[in-house]
């Protein structure tokens, strides 16, 4: 389980980063540029910053979240019920494939959720196939029906 940041792990630097990066950045030669410039800092520091952020567990990923099912692929929200005790083993297994975009503990009967993000929509079914192969438990799938884009973001 995360650790909760000290308040001062963060400064106004990395704070402006955060909010800023959230809202994309321009596909231009110097991508950082922009928001270098607004916080008084080099790219080359605002790249390293990314880095500790992630790091120290302020931010998870950096990077582009591609639609699979916009370039023929497929996503599925999975779960399954682990016995408690074999909760970390299940994990790692779990984690171990490719396919697995995300994975989260609930407090739950089915208390492993985890996203399948494929190049292929059948591949959706293999690999939760082999996942149910290693673990001897049974995928639960909940295919989506429809998108709703929410907007997330936080204000660091």
């Amino acid at each position: 389980m995360r650790q909760t940041l000290p308040p001062d792990a963060l400064d106004a630097t990395d704070r402006l980063l955060i909010n800023r990066l959230q809202d994309g950045l321009p596909l231009t030669h110097a991508p950082f540029a922009p928001v270098a410039q607004e916080a008084g800092i080099s790219e080359t520091e605002v790249v390293d910053r990314i880095a500790h952020l992630r790091e120290i567990g302020a931010i998870t990923r950096f990077g582009p979240f591609l639609d699979a099912e916009a370039m023929g692929g497929a996503f599925c929200l999975c779960a399954l019920s682990v016995p408690p005790d074999r909760f970390d083993e299940v994990m790692t297994l779990v984690n171990a494939h490719p396919e697995v975009a995300h994975n989260y503990e609930r407090q739950h009967r089915l208390n492993m959720w985890f996203v399948l993000a494929c190049e292929r929509p059948e591949e959706i079914a293999e690999a939760a196939g082999r996942i149910e192969r290693e673990t001897g438990l049974k995928v639960l799938r909940f295919p989506k029906r429809h998108e709703f884009f929410i907007g997330f973001r936080v204000e660091a």
